[in-house]
């Protein structure tokens, strides 16, 4: 099968649905395989977010990835079959791939192999909008090609445009790892003079104390941030909607704050990523509150609770005092409850949910469904609340009347 990438050509990002796409995952032995179809799930989500539609996936339950082909080999050759039956275009794996693995699955598919960072990327690119998000995001494509370019550059050479293939690859193929370093000093000296210009409007928003969002991605941030800080910030059923910081004043009963909404996080979020975003994420680390939102949907919350909580120790920001807004109270009900239970049992399910978390959390837990605006009252009411005793903590001699 014969494939052309022109060297230097622009690529345009994808439209919706235009590249097929296979994933395929690995359960190890101290995983279950509900799990693993949970991260596949994701994955696909992933894809879709990218412009891909996923037609199949593959599972193979092994006890290290091969070091050539990272499935076993007949996996691989079954992998290949399908692809080459339903003229697949892309096939993406859950895991991190070495240069070497891609090269030679790439040799053996005739299509493009993706592993989840660099769908993640791809996505970060496509939806990186200001000089800030971009420079981010290309460093960390930069430095996540770096020490896979031993061999990167000759299969993609046989390689087209689309997922995968946006930002700086699909400018100039730089073949030459000095190029490469070269490049990755100047992204960090762009993202420095812009570090400092955030680091100034920072301290010139007076004394307010400042809060965040923060949380797993599409559970609601931006939702929330438009109800509430009445932003029009973007808001879809899409992974990563929102990339760049957005920091509006809102005012509950005379009392005002800043609120500000972040890029959200993820299972095996790449590292090059976290390093890049820090400074975009400083909002986070200097905030006063933070406003952990958790989709309780998600039949997998609780694990996406605790990755948020990694993310935020790995940002040093584990010890701002914490307030968890449990949002899509509505499609728990819809999803969780069965129709045939009583109201007065559905209530119950719902007080006992509730009540543990207010126990688990010391009383630091709402409830909402921000699409309708349910709990909303209940939510300014607590953050009234809190801020104000930040406000009395951090100016215990100022007089504040709200």
């Amino acid at each position: 099968m014969a494939k052309e990438w022109n060297l230097g050509e622009k690529k345009r990002a994808l439209v919706k649905g235009i590249e097929s796409a296979v994933v395929v995952g690995i359960v190890y032995p101290n995983q279950s395989v509900e799990q693993v179809t949970e991260y596949m799930d994701e994955l696909d989500f992933l894809a879709v977010t990218a412009g891909a539609v996923v037609k199949k996936r593959f599972i193979q339950k092994l006890n290290n990835p091969n070091n050539r082909t990272f499935v076993g080999k007949g996996k691989a050759e079954e992998i290949k079959a399908y692809v080459d039956s339903h003229k697949i275009e892309i096939v993406i794996f859950d895991d991190d791939l070495s240069a070497k693995q891609t090269g030679v699955l790439e040799e053996m598919m005739e299509v493009k192999v993706l592993d989840r960072s660099t769908l993640i990327l791809d996505i970060f690119a496509g939806r990186a909008q200001t000089a800030q998000a971009k420079a981010q995001v290309e460093l960390a494509q930069m430095q996540y090609m770096l020490p896979r370019l031993k061999g990167m550059w000759d299969h993609l050479e046989r390689q087209k445009g689309g997922i995968g293939m946006r930002g700086p690859g699909e400018k100039e193929i730089e073949t030459d790892r000095r190029i490469v370093r070269d490049k990755i000093s100047v992204l960090k000296k762009r993202l420095e003079k812009i570090d400092l210009q955030a680091r100034t409007q920072r301290k010139n928003r007076g004394d307010m104390i400042r809060v965040s969002l923060v949380g797993y991605t599409n559970v609601g941030k931006s939702t929330i941030m438009n109800v509430f800080g009445k932003a029009q910030v973007l808001a879809e059923d899409k992974l990563f909607a929102t990339l760049d910081t957005t920091v509006r004043k809102v005012v509950v009963d005379r009392m005002p704050f800043l609120l500000s909404d972040t890029v959200g996080f993820i299972r095996k979020l790449p590292h090059h990523l976290v390093e890049s975003f820090k400074s975009t994420l400083d909002e986070v680390r200097e905030s006063d509150l933070l406003i952990q939102v958790v989709d309780v949907s998600h039949p997998q919350y609780k694990d996406q609770i605790a990755v948020v909580k990694k993310t935020l120790k790995d940002l040093g920001a584990e010890n701002i005092p914490m307030l968890f807004l449990f949002n899509k109270m509505d499609l728990f009900r819809n999803n969780h409850l069965d129709d045939f239970l009583h109201e007065e049992e559905k209530k119950q399910l719902i007080d006992e949910l509730k009540s543990f978390w207010k126990m688990k959390t010391e009383d630091n837990a709402c409830f909402m469904a921000a699409v309708h605006k349910e709990g909303l009252d209940e939510l300014r009411t607590k953050l009234k609340t809190l801020v104000q005793e930040l406000y009395v903590k951090r100016y215990p001699y100022k007089t504040r009347f709200w």
